[in-house]
């Protein structure tokens, strides 16, 4: 009997138990974004929900921002583990967002796949900076560079 094996998003190797809204697997009502490696980039297709709407038949830029940064979350934790950087006790995950800026460069339509692609740009155990864009129809609806740092719970 041939089986195609099934690949497991970063997500789903890294934190499938992580109840984040835009990334966790473990939320039932969460987008449940999927991440995966291409060479030296991370890439992950979602296609928005009727619900994503602005008003104006676009998805909403509270969605994108929530989609970029948990996209780079992705990347974030590919290059944690790379490094064998492991959670500090009492943190679920390695590093957390310290902020982000999100630029809205055109429209992104609601309905259409929408391609997310991200790198880190600078990687050290304190602190990762990855950028990330949106793209629909090959063109380039926003971008985002994301600063994780080393999630220390007080």
């Amino acid at each position: 009997m041939n089986q195609v094996a099934k690949v497991l998003s970063i997500q789903e190797m890294l934190y499938p138990h992580i109840k984040c809204f835009g990334c966790g697997h473990a939320n039932p009502k969460g987008f449940h974004l999927r991440s995966y490696r291409e060479g030296e980039v991370t890439v992950a297709e979602f296609v928005p929900w009727p619900e994503h709407d602005n008003g104006f038949g676009f998805v909403n830029g509270g969605i994108i921002s929530t989609v970029l940064d948990c996209h780079t979350a992705a990347v974030a934790m590919w290059e944690a583990d790379q490094h064998g950087w492991q959670a500090a006790d009492g943190a679920p995950i390695p590093f957390i967002t310290a902020g982000f800026d999100v630029r809205f460069l055109r429209p992104t339509p609601l309905g259409p796949p929408l391609l997310l692609v991200a790198s880190a740009v600078e990687i050290s155990e304190r602190a990762i900076v990855v950028d990330a864009e949106l793209k629909v129809d090959e063109k380039t609806r926003a971008t985002m560079r994301a600063n994780w740092v080393r999630f220390r719970p007080r």
